[in-house]
This record gives structure tokens, sequence and C-alpha cells, in this order.
């Protein structure tokens, strides 16, 4: 039966995903993943189960579907097209075999992995910061300068120029909601502001290199003909982006997961070398990626159904990630034994910058347990949509201060 055919089978749920009031994450879509392993959308299927997922992600007849998101909401040609063109999640084969080998030396555990007292350091020195004892905006305050001074350093730039790297990162993160035909003149002046910011640090390593991560990249330029300067700058403004947009969203959602789970948070302060699970922990249950997406490259039948060529499959992590078939009974425990959750995507293209995340991350949350116990909303928070990627813009919170 094919997708078409199937629109009004009564087993197979619809969801409008199109609309800003549409929620991943909602009871409608857990409950619609009891009757059917996928939905109808507007742009092709949703898969909500675990093993339909795990299982799609590395289906040979489908490609990276990310390539298609502009043109689906009208954004057909112009700089933010050509650029997100040339991601290389967006690549397929040789070519994206080739930009991930090149990228590979500047995510090496030993360079991040040396810059970990450094992420200790900031965390303790932005928590000091608070202009209130016992409350805070917890992104204004905490994850967007934690997330975009990570960067700076990572880039070896100068920290306090870390509002920079918020702004136009900020901006451009507009582009994942189903909002982006209405916000690309935003979109695109942000991203013409870091081209040029990524060009100039491109020159400045070329003449000053050190030992970060942009010397890193510009150096693999010099070995290989095969990283052309525009390639360097698109990648580089990507990671600026992909860096900081999905390193303060997930801080946020993470706070969100543990108010909502106070001994789990009491747990981390206790344990802080629990800090890993609690960054895969959140990632199952609350991740800012709410959906990974793939394309058929042809024809193909999976479980009874007739997927077309050009079909958009959209691979739902959140549903997936609390499938109860897998994971049993909501529940959120640091100490419980997972299987892998899908917010790093997978397959060939899993997150080439998923090791940074982690470790960024992983110091962040258990200082930050320690140091704000018994965290509680303060309201007025502000939400990006619940789809595509998604996080809180804002997030007062009330918390007794800890040592």
């Amino acid at each position: 039966m094919t997708i078409a055919s199937q629109l009004d089978h009564p087993t197979v749920p619809s969801f409008d995903v199109t609309d800003p009031g549409f929620s991943i994450t909602s009871d409608e879509v857990h409950a619609a993943r009891e009757r059917s392993w996928y939905a109808t959308t507007n742009y092709g299927i949703a898969v909500l189960r675990y093993d339909e997922v795990s299982r799609l992600l590395k289906h040979p007849k489908l490609r990276q579907g990310s390539v298609q998101w502009p043109a689906h909401n009208g954004v057909t040609e112009g700089p933010f097209a050509q650029w997100w063109a040339s991601w290389i999640l967006n690549k397929e084969g040789e070519e994206h075999h080739r930009l991930r080998r090149l990228m590979n030396p500047a995510f090496s555990p030993k360079l991040i992995g040396g810059l970990v007292p450094r992420f200790q350091a900031l965390a303790a020195e932005l928590v000091d910061a608070f202009e209130r004892p016992g409350h805070c905006e917890f992104m204004g305050e905490f994850a967007e300068p934690y997330a975009a001074r990570v960067i700076a350093i990572m880039l070896g730039l100068p920290e306090d120029e870390w509002p920079i790297i918020a702004r136009e990162a900020t901006n451009i993160g507009l582009a994942m909601g189903v909002t982006i035909q209405s916000e690309l003149p935003t979109i695109e002046g942000a991203l013409e502001r870091l081209y040029a910011y990524a060009d100039a640090l491109i020159e400045d390593r070329r003449a000053n290199p050190g030992d970060d991560f942009v010397s890193a990249l510009v150096q693999a330029s010099r070995d290989s003909d095969t990283l052309s300067d525009r390639e360097l700058r698109d990648g580089l403004v990507l990671l600026i982006f992909g860096g900081y947009d999905t390193t303060r969203n997930q801080l946020g959602l993470a706070m969100q997961s543990f108010m909502n789970h106070p001994d789990q948070w009491r747990l981390l302060a206790e344990r802080p070398e629990l800090g890993g699970k609690a960054v895969e922990e959140v990632m199952r249950v609350n991740p800012t990626v709410r959906w990974v997406t793939r394309e058929a490259l042809e024809d193909f039948t999976f479980e009874g159904l007739d997927i077309a060529a050009g079909t958009t499959v959209h691979l739902f992590s959140e549903s997936a990630g609390t499938d109860p078939r897998v994971f049993g009974e909501p529940s959120f425990d640091l100490t419980a034994d997972r299987k892998p959750h899908f917010g790093f995507g997978g397959g060939a293209h899993h997150c080439l910058g998923h090791f940074v995340a982690r470790s960024d991350m992983s110091e962040a949350l258990p200082l930050l347990a320690r140091r704000l116990r018994d965290p509680r909303p303060a309201g007025g928070s502000t939400w990006l949509p619940d789809s595509g990627n998604t996080g809180p813009m804002t997030l007062p919170i009330d918390f007794t201060p800890g040592a």
C-alpha cells in the first residue's frame, strides 16, 4: 500500500508539521506511536518508533534528507540556499567522505580533551557572575555565554567576542524552524556577517598559525588540494553555528528536564562522574534535534510500506528515544543502561562535533547541579517551536545557591 493510498487509512495518523503550534513531543504524537510505526506529514512520512528509526538511519536506499529543507519552505536560491547546500551534512558518497576526512583532525579527542579545564573554569565563572543570588535567566546568563565562549576557546578567539557568535548564530538558527521563509532577511544578514568574520579569521591563521581548531582546518587546506577556500569558509561558519546552537539549546532543555526530575539533579550534584550519563539521558528524552531527516534515493518497500523515490522521511528523535517498546515506562534515570539515542543522528552522517558537545556539557551540568540547588521555573519563559531544532529562548529560574 503506497503512502498516498494510506492517507485516509484509519490506523495511520497524520500530522501538520508546518503548523508552528505542532509539538513533536506532544501526547498526540505519543498516542500515534501506539497506533502505527509511522505517520504521514506535509513533507512525507514521520517515523515514530525506536526500531524503525534505528534501521532507517542506516538504510542504503535513503540519503541525508535535510538538503531539501529550504526548498520545502520555498527557499530555492540566494546566499542561504547556497550555504545550506554546501554543508558536509548534505553531501553524499566520496564528497562527504572527503570533507569529513579533512575536518576530522580539528575534532580530535586530544585537542578537545585539553580544553576541559577551561570549560570547567568557564562554567564556574558564569555562575559566580549571576546578578541575583538564587535567581538567573538561565539562557542569557549561562547557556548562551557558555556555548559561545566554548566556541571562542576552540577557535582561539578572544572570549569577549562571544556576543558576536551568539547573536549571529542565533539568527541563523531561525532557519531550523518552520518559520524559515519569513525570517530569511534576518538569516541571510547574519550569514553575511559570519562570512566576513570567518574570512578574517582564516586570513589571520594563515599568517599566524596556532594550536587551535581553525589552525588545524587551515593546515588541512594547505596539505590538500581538495579543500577549497570557499569550502573552508562555509565549513567554519557551519561549525560556529552548529557548535553554538546545539549546546545552547541542549543546556536549556537539560535544565528543563532536571527541574522535572529534581531527584536526578541532586544525584548529579553528589556524583559528578555521572555528567556524561546526564548528557545522554537528556538527549534521549529531550533532544534539541527533534527530527533527523532522510530522503529516498529510489523506490523501496519497508515494513509493508511502499516508499517512493524522493519521499522525505523524518525520524522523530524524542518519540524513538522514549518508545516504551524499548525503554519501558517513562523514566529519567542517570544510572540506567540505555540503548543509544538519536540526538546526534546516526550512520554515515553521525554528528562530526558530537565529542565537543558531549565534553562541554558533561563538564557544565555537574557544576550547575552543585551550584544551583533545587532549581525551579520562575515564570515567563519563551520557547522556539517544538519541531526541527528547538529549545528555550528565555528560561528564568529560581534556585538555592550551593557551594
